[in-house]
């Protein structure tokens, strides 16, 4: 299969203002002035449909290809040990939403999509108003999820969690839950494979069990299994991925050798909040086939510099640089004590408050 064009990642302010081209809103007359209740239906029954995120893109048709199974199970990814997700209430007022998000202990900023839209960035320097922004192209049954970051690097590290879905019912209101992908509901699916690296739309890093959906069908913050692959989590987008096609993410051939196929996938409950077991099946019932097909996509990421490990226990590493870029397993030193590092960063200061992600504190050195 050919390399998916242009993937989509972290930036959308052109994505966000396509779609708010796309999205004419086609409201409804005006209700009398004593039935707001009334007109909010109107309102939210006369939006348009959700348009995909990316306009005027066609994939190519694909058929289900030879298959080779992957050399792994992917797990449910856990994001449970990162700070809680913020939560939003938002209304449909004269054909626009505006968004509220409550403030979370240390967050800097926060970042608000519909539908995998970027609709606004929120930075927050301790000012006492309301903390929102405002959706001015919403659609029927959209889904708005909202992340908090807790420095301004746009990194991975920088991210709490991924707040679940809030869907914007016919009441004109935002509340969190299911709508049409509760728990159980299984999709037929076409799933396709890529193996790129570096950060997906969401902001946290491609990884397996993060894979790329359409929101407007498995909004992101979905966990669900997919047969033969594992679970997945629906932080990513693909500008082939439109409608009824899910992208899971595998390393190098092994992208290759699951090709295209197709799979009825199960959404299922966050397996970290839920108390269920965390780990999923990958059955599958098609025979494995040796021959490998192309893959989705790839791209090459930019190659980080790490620095030395201390050279004896209790020996000082290279002192941190808030101009290197630092890759997972990077020892510094910073204060008089060793840290390792954790997730790829630029500027994250060691035993700051805000790089609780980044890295880890080893011991103290001299």
């Amino acid at each position: 299969m050919p390399p998916l064009p242009g993937r989509a990642r972290l930036w959308f302010a052109a994505l966000a203002a396509a779609a708010v081209a796309v999205c004419t809103l086609l409201l409804g007359p005006l209700a009398p002035a004593n039935a707001d209740a009334a007109h909010q239906v109107e309102a939210a029954s006369s939006l348009p449909a959700c348009p995909f995120w990316a306009s005027g893109i066609t994939p190519p048709a694909r058929t289900t290809t030879p298959w080779v199974a992957p050399l792994q199970t992917a797990p449910a990814v856990n994001f449970s040990t990162r700070p809680a997700a913020p939560t939003i209430t938002g209304t449909l007022e004269n054909g626009q939403v505006t968004v509220t998000v409550t403030p979370v202990p240390n967050a800097v900023a926060y970042k608000v999509w519909r539908d995998g839209v970027d609709i606004g960035y929120i930075s927050y320097w301790g000012q006492t108003g309301p903390l929102t922004v405002t959706d001015t192209s919403p659609c029927q049954g959209a889904y708005y999820d909202v992340v908090a970051m807790y420095d301004t690097s746009n990194s991975d590290a920088s991210l709490g969690q991924l707040s679940v879905p809030y869907w914007l019912g016919a009441d004109g209101t935002l509340a969190p839950g299911a709508g049409d992908v509760s728990v159980g509901t299984q999709i037929p699916i076409m799933v396709t494979s890529y193996d790129n690296t570096g950060q997906t739309a969401a902001g946290y890093n491609s990884q397996l069990g993060v894979c790329a959906t359409d929101p407007r069908v498995i909004p992101w913050g979905t966990y669900f299994t997919v047969p033969g692959y594992g679970t997945c989590y629906a932080a990513d987008l693909g500008t082939w991925i439109q409608n009824d096609t899910v992208d899971i993410w595998l390393p190098g051939d092994q992208a290759n050798n699951w090709g295209v196929q197709d799979r009825t996938v199960t959404v299922i409950a966050d397996p970290y909040t839920s108390g269920t077991s965390p780990t999923a099946s990958a059955s599958a019932s098609p025979t494995a086939s040796a021959s490998p097909t192309p893959s989705a996509s790839a791209s090459s990421s930019p190659t980080a510099s790490a620095s030395a490990s201390p050279t004896s226990s209790g020996t000082c590493a290279v002192a941190w640089s808030a101009s290197t870029t630092y890759t997972p397993g990077a020892v510094v030193s910073y204060n008089g004590e060793n840290y390792t590092s954790t997730f790829d960063s630029t500027g994250a200061v060691p035993g700051a408050p805000t790089s609780w992600a980044v890295w880890t504190a080893d011991a103290p050195c001299s």
